[in-house]
């Protein structure tokens, strides 16, 4: 045996047999992993392959075949991968379809800020449509914002919970538009008995230790159209019109044979730029801890919807003063990440009192996210152009009344009635 050889023996002896450090906080969401994770690293590390290699090819076809999609890349974060699928809308590529600068995209304003950024640093409009009480747009109000300038809309599905996908795709078909699926909540969610992904043209994850699967940071893109997927990975590899992967060179065996507009004949097709395009690309020392995190998916799944199962029973109790996430239709399947908590408005207490009680209990909490971005500073602070309604009911409702706790399966029964315990200490102390 070679001195690297014992040397990863004993590292590896190491990490099996680490102790992990029971912490009492319950946080918001948990990394949740073992050996295999850290091995898988430290091979990727020993191989010292700094940029893309086999673990993420390996990541991105165990991707498509779980999700049954023809295209998957991954990126360097969630935020990247709602970039990139802005970004490939607007590629001269697309030609009529092509989103131009001061056309209107359709997009709920209770959101997460890298939802919107994209569109707005680009030019186009973002046309400002109401949510529903789990967060999700309001499909309903879809339908009377489209004009002739509309191109796309996005959808986030919110906490893991699918949007009314059905409607909107007809919408999207009735008016040739793009339809964008932010999933970094909702990775494994079903509608209908499909994967959400197959109602979308391009959908979005993210990998950050917060969601459902992990690599600290990342993200990917999915597209089932061979053109998006195209422009994609031009995109994502700096714009280039080359397909070879790192370190390979003249996969098409025509790198200096080609003419491109107005380049000189048998320019190095390496450097040819078919598309505006950025490096966003993940490292493989990352795609190696995710495709260990994704063998466990499955279970992570069905323990979050377990935890979401257990504790809207217990906290049904306390309906007089809470609202809890519902499921009006038996088509949705969520994947959840988080547990929606919105506070009725009641004369005895308010959203923040309900908070700082779990917060001094150690019990991590969060708000709807923007609950609604239009009254950030972001938006008020910058010269932007947006198309907005003068009352947003529901976005405001939920900024002012809502927020959520984590499922993630690092909870265990113990954690989970004390949750529930502190709930009930909370409301007997009113």
């Amino acid at each position: 045996m070679n001195e690297k050889s014992k040397i990863k023996k004993q590292v590896l002896n190491l990490i099996k047999n680490k102790k992990k450090i029971n912490k009492s906080k319950i946080y918001i969401s948990e990394k949740v992993y073992n050996e295999q994770e850290i091995i898988n690293a430290l091979d990727s590390i020993l191989e010292f392959n700094l940029t893309e290699g086999k673990y993420s090819k390996k990541v991105e076809q165990e991707f498509k075949n779980l999700t049954n999609s023809e295209y998957f890349y991954l990126v360097n974060s969630g935020s990247s991968a709602n970039l990139l699928a802005f970004m490939a809308l607007t590629s001269p590529s697309l030609k009529e379809r092509r989103i131009k600068r001061g056309d209107y995209v359709i997009v709920t304003p209770c959101c997460f800020p890298t939802t919107i950024t994209p569109i707005l640093q680009y030019g186009a409009v973002p046309t400002f449509v109401d949510c529903k009480l789990d967060g999700n747009i309001n499909e309903n109000l879809i339908e009377k914002n489209i004009t002739t300038k509309t191109k796309a809309i996005v959808v986030a599905h919110t906490l893991g919970k699918p949007n009314n996908l059905e409607i909107i795709k007809n919408i999207c078909d009735k008016y040739n538009l793009w339809l964008i699926g932010d999933c970094c909540d909702a990775l494994g969610a079903l509608y209908k008995g499909i994967p959400v992904e197959h109602y979308h043209d391009i959908s979005t994850y993210s990998f950050y230790p917060a969601h459902h699967i992990t690599c600290g940071e990342g993200g990917g893109i999915l597209t089932n159209n061979s053109l998006l997927a195209k422009i994609i990975k031009s995109m994502r590899d700096w714009g280039r019109d080359c397909i070879c992967n790192p370190g390979e060179d003249n996969k098409c065996g025509k790198r200096f044979s080609r003419t491109y507009e107005t380049l000189p004949l048998g320019y190095d097709h390496k450097y040819v730029y078919s598309e505006l395009g950025y490096n966003l690309k993940i490292t493989d020392i990352q795609a190696s801890i995710l495709l260990a995190q994704l063998k466990k998916l499955p279970k992570f799944i069905k323990k979050r919807n377990e935890n979401h199962t257990y504790l809207y029973k217990k906290l049904s109790n306390f309906d007089d003063f809470l609202i809890l996430p519902e499921i009006e239709e038996k088509e949705i399947i969520p994947s959840w990440f988080g547990f929606l908590i919105i506070v009725k408005p009641n004369e005895l207490f308010k959203r923040k009192d309900l908070v700082n009680y779990l917060e001094y209990y150690n019990i991590q909490t969060r708000p709807l996210f923007a609950g609604n971005i239009l009254k950030h500073p972001c938006i008020l602070n910058n010269n932007l152009k947006i198309k907005k309604e003068k009352k947003y009911y529901y976005a405001d409702f939920l900024l002012e009344h809502a927020f959520w706790i984590g499922i993630h399966p690092g909870l265990n029964k113990e954690k989970l009635d004390f949750i529930v315990n502190c709930f009930d200490n909370f409301f007997n102390e009113l």
